[in-house]
């Protein structure tokens, strides 16, 4: 496979995702893949999952804890194994009921026509302030009132 074969795979795989077809999306994925993404104490999806299984359980993770609002991937660069993708997202936090943007990217390694290796970079702490509960943060901003 060529980059424009890759920039097509990972194309096809936004589109299952943006249908919810998970199904579809793990068929694309080597059995071994490596999904990383930064740890977060407060994020109950985040961290790194091998193989698809693992991946299975990510999507479902995040299924139940926050809903797109809006999903875009904007540009999509490939060359040799490699396809990173840049996009916007909002995201609806179901626990608290916040809403937060979440500019990312996307880098995707290729091998034998399947993604062997996908790592997100995005913004952890407005995704973590979205799903601190309310009381919290309210108790985090309050400053003691001096009489």
């Amino acid at each position: 496979m060529d980059s424009q074969d890759n920039k097509q795979l990972v194309m096809q795989g936004y589109q299952l995702f943006k249908n919810k077809d998970i199904p579809g999306l793990l068929a694309l994925y080597a059995d071994d893949i490596e999904w990383v993404s930064i740890e977060s104490e407060n994020i109950p999806f985040s961290g790194s999952f091998r193989g698809k299984a693992q991946v299975a359980e990510f999507f479902s993770k995040m299924d139940q804890a926050q809903e797109a609002i809006r999903f875009e991937p904007e540009a999509f660069i490939a060359e040799g194994d490699k396809v990173v993708v840049t996009g916007q997202s909002i995201w609806s936090v179901k626990s608290t009921g916040q809403k937060y943007e979440n500019p990312w990217v996307h880098v995707f390694t290729i091998r034998d026509g399947k993604v062997a290796r996908f790592q997100q970079y995005n913004d952890t702490a407005a995704a973590e302030a979205a799903f601190r509960p309310a009381q919290a943060s309210a108790q985090q901003q309050q400053t003691p009132a001096h009489h």
